[in-house]
């Protein structure tokens, strides 16, 4: 079922999250496939939608800063910089997770990447179910990330409980990744440049001096 993110049905979209269900949505970039991130048998359901190995880890979105601490143990001064310098933004950073954060989002890594999307209504959404979901690309894991409702539909059909009508991507590029666990560590360019992010760090150590 397709349904536009309206004050009629966040409800609609909040219950089918709290039940375990799976929704498409676009996020400030593509599409992603939102579940309850503390849901073990939801997270198994949308890497088996998409064919993925267990040795991938899976982002979440957050709504707030405040929901970082339920899935961050550590907040380094790195990611706490450059959360405060690009957030809400396209730049998901990689922390230490904590220990209840399911091995299925960590896939064993002990670290979690978390984004505060730039989008207002995208964190409405997620603030009604709950202040975080998994945002992993809405693709089976050998074709593109889905860029509209039409395409998540052709990729999963009804194996997706709710899509989520939020209109055509705004990016063609994906989040950029950086672990902050302590020292900044590219792990994928996309939204936001390299460049921009090594900027804020060295302004942050001028103003330290």
């Amino acid at each position: 079922m397709i349904v536009a993110p309206t004050s009629d049905t966040l409800n609609q979209i909040a219950t089918t999250i709290s039940r375990g269900g799976v929704i498409a949505f676009r996020t400030d970039t593509f599409y992603g496939l939102g579940v309850d991130p503390l849901n073990r048998d939801a997270i198994y359901r949308i890497k088996k939608m998409k064919g993925r190995n267990d040795r991938k880890p899976i982002l979440i979105v957050i709504s707030d800063y405040d929901q970082l601490h339920r899935f961050i143990a550590h907040v380094s001064p790195a990611f706490d910089l450059l959360a405060k310098a690009f957030w809400p933004g396209a730049l998901t950073l990689i922390g230490q997770a904590r220990t209840d954060v399911p091995s299925e989002l960590t896939a064993g890594t002990n670290s979690i990447g978390v984004r505060m999307p730039d989008d207002e209504q995208v964190r409405d959404l997620v603030r009604t179910c709950g202040g975080a979901l998994t945002a992993t690309s809405a693709n089976p894991s050998d074709l593109p990330p889905a860029i509209n409702a039409q395409q998540v539909g052709d990729y999963f059909g009804a194996g997706v409980d709710l899509v989520v009508d939020g209109g055509e991507a705004k990016s063609r590029l994906p989040s950029t990744v950086v672990e902050a666990v302590s020292q900044p560590k590219l792990i994928r360019e996309g939204v936001i440049s390299w460049a921009e992010i090594e900027a804020a760090l060295r302004a942050t150590q001028k103003s330290d001096r």
